[in-house]
């Protein structure tokens, strides 16, 4: 089974339309960035995110969603802690959002 990891940002207020869909877009490109040291290949299984446009007014201020699939947990473990493209992209975005939480589970494990 694969391991999903899901992402939701809250954007500062001062943040620009144009900055918040240029980290969007840097966001959705660490799939092709993320490189793994050992098979010198992408190893993000697929990427996909976007705007929240939900009616349900239960965002809680988030914004944006991301979700990213990984084959395993060591992939997830290199991808958060060690892959030099995730953690550029982090230090890119943290001037311009104002809250981030992150959950990772495994497919179909309750």
């Amino acid at each position: 089974m694969g391991i999903t990891h899901l992402v939701i940002f809250k954007f500062k207020d001062s943040a620009s339309k144009e900055e918040v869909s240029e980290a969007c877009k840097n966001m959705i490109a660490l799939s092709k960035k993320c490189i793994h040291p050992t098979t010198n290949a992408p190893y993000i299984l697929s990427a996909s995110g976007g705007e929240n446009n939900s009616n349900e007014g239960l965002s809680g201020g988030f914004t944006h969603g991301f979700i990213c699939q990984f084959a395993n947990k060591e992939d997830l473990e290199y991808y958060a802690k060690s892959d030099p493209a995730h953690l550029a992209f982090i230090k890119s975005v943290g001037s311009i959002a104002e809250k981030a939480q992150v959950i990772d589970f495994e497919d179909g494990k309750y």
